[in-house]
């Protein structure tokens, strides 16, 4: 990545799979792991998953249901599912192929908001209000940035300088990546109100059902958590607590666009909305199709586009705040050959 996300996160893993059906249709997946995991992924996918699925019909409910049966005694998330999206990508990409996705899930709108995000922790104040600026010079309205420091009065300093650039109109979402406790996370919670945050995303250990519902009962800021939840069945104990106030399912890391519209449903239930975790390659045609309105995560220079990992025309647009799909056939996801030859691990 031309921007690290810290100084020992300076690449992502991208698997890309391509899955041919009996009659010579040919669709395009892939998978996606942030610095961990990826040859992990592509084993998976190279024997236990392609094992499993040569013979289904190249329908992605009923594939996506056997194979996560078939495999949930190596996990019922993380590995497996995240290597599922591979599989569950190439079969929408296949049935989309005629009026693109965004048609065969059915448009709700014409184009949905971007918000700036940057994994900057590790900036100075002065980067991280440049960074902020070029947010807001390329017509974002609305931000997130990390918070979690050691001292509690760095990050509302931080919060501060951002929120200074950005304007007191503009939404500012902070995200602790489930570094704090109760304790810490109640005491950030009053301590950032006086900036407005929009959200405060993932402020304790992600699987802690209970202490979320304990969070969002003393603090009156929404919370936001999902990226790191990988089944329906983790979504549904999260609801049914009352744990947070907006999911983030990550398209890949669930497994598939089956499951994220499963995910979907059941948040939509509890009138809880979606808003899809990076990804805006994928994660923005997704939006458009939402039942609930939702913003497309464009964290800076991490977009496949802009890692020049595609081939035009690209999947999406963004221009100033918003984000518009193209008219292409199926996902529009198209690597470039050249480039991942280059990449390839």
């Amino acid at each position: 990545m031309p921007r690290p996300w810290s100084p020992d996160m300076t690449h992502i893993h991208v698997v890309v799979t391509e899955l041919t059906t009996g009659d010579g249709r040919t669709g395009t997946g892939f998978s996606w792991a942030p610095w961990v995991g990826g040859r992990a992924v592509h084993a998976l996918l190279e024997s236990d998953v392609r094992d499993a699925a040569l013979g289904l019909p190249a329908h992605p409910e009923v594939v996506f249901d056997r194979l996560w049966w078939h495999l949930h005694e190596a996990g019922r998330g993380g590995l497996v599912t995240t290597a599922l999206a591979a599989v569950d990508l190439a079969l929408w990409d296949l049935r989309a192929a005629g009026d693109g996705l965004v048609a065969a899930l059915g448009r709700r709108r014409e184009a949905v908001p971007v918000y700036g995000s940057g994994v900057n922790r590790h900036y100075t104040v002065e980067e991280l209000v440049a960074q902020a600026g070029r947010w807001r010079a390329r017509g974002r309205t609305a931000a997130k940035i990390k918070v979690g420091r050691d001292d509690l009065a760095e990050d509302v300093a931080r919060v501060a300088a951002v929120r200074e650039v950005l304007g007191p109109d503009a939404r500012l979402m902070v995200d602790a990546n489930q570094l704090w406790d109760l304790p810490r996370a109640i005491r950030a919670a009053e301590a950032l109100r006086p900036y407005d945050p929009y959200w405060i995303e993932e402020p304790l250990p992600s699987a802690d059902v209970h202490a979320y519902a304990r969070l969002r009962a003393s603090v009156d800021v929404p919370i936001a958590l999902g990226e790191n939840t990988h089944t329906a069945y983790e979504f549904r104990d999260l609801l049914a607590a009352g744990a947070c106030d907006i999911v983030q399912p990550n398209v890949v890391r669930v497994g598939g666009i089956t499951p994220f519209l499963r995910i979907v449903e059941l948040a939509r239930t509890f009138d809880v909305p979606a808003f899809p975790h990076l990804l805006p390659d994928i994660s923005g045609q997704l939006a458009c199709c939402l039942p609930l309105p939702a913003m497309v995560e464009d964290v800076e220079d991490a977009s496949f586009a802009d890692l020049g990992l595609l081939a035009e025309p690209y999947p999406v647009r963004v221009e100033g705040g918003l984000l518009r799909p193209g008219g292409h056939g199926g996902h529009g996801i198209r690597f470039d050959p050249a480039k991942l030859a280059a990449t390839r691990v």
